[in-house]
């Protein structure tokens, strides 16, 4: 599996939603949720309707990864995660419904599958697809920066700006469920060089 980064900057997330909202506002969606919700790509394309219309909260059985969990070392899946919508995830779920009609079934459905009411959803590949286009659009992803940029990176950013907001690692590392504070500082790209730099440019 490619190694993609967080997105660090919060003019570029943006960007992305700007370029988003203005190419189709059911992929507009997906990323302001999957920017604002910490979930897995995986739950977030298993979504419907239903889940989300008219609702303050979100209740996601996660699905389990085992070999990500061997690879990273990372507790995966299989728990119930319940949380509240943001006010810009709830906005954006207003709009796109209103907008599309969707009154039921799949959250995120796929353009193929509209002869059969949309009852599939976009696959993983068409959501990374989606994702790295808009990255390369907001100049998150240059010719010469080498940074990668994937579906992963949404649940990524949520951590990393969590972080920079000030939310202890702990609370973080349980938002994501994770095994140790250690596995998800490295996991929202918090190297030991970065965590170094803040002692170095502290320097009262």
């Amino acid at each position: 599996m490619e190694f993609v980064e967080p997105i660090k900057s919060v003019e570029q997330i943006n960007a992305m939603k700007s370029y988003l909202k203005s190419s189709n506002l059911r992929d507009w969606v997906l990323f302001t949720l999957g920017i604002n919700s910490g979930l897995r790509i995986s739950d977030i394309l298993k979504l419907t309707v239903e889940d989300v219309a008219g609702q303050d909260r979100i209740s996601v059985k996660e699905q389990k990864s085992a070999r990500a969990a061997t690879a990273d070392k990372i507790a995966k899946g299989g728990k119930t995660k319940d949380f509240p919508l943001s006010n810009n995830c709830k906005l954006a779920i207003r709009e796109y419904l209103d907008a599309t009609g969707l009154t039921t079934g799949v959250l995120f459905p796929s353009r193929k599958s509209a002869g059969s009411k949309g009852t599939s959803a976009i696959s993983r590949q068409q959501a990374y697809d989606v994702i790295n286009k808009a990255a390369q659009a907001a100049g998150v992803i240059t010719k010469t920066n080498g940074i990668k940029v994937g579906t992963h990176s949404m649940r990524k950013s949520f951590g990393y700006h969590a972080y920079q907001a000030g939310v202890a690692i702990e609370t973080i590392q349980r938002l994501l469920n994770h095994s140790a504070p250690s596995v998800t500082l490295r996991y929202i790209g918090m190297t030991k060089e970065t965590l170094d730099a803040v002692y170095i440019n502290l320097d009262l």
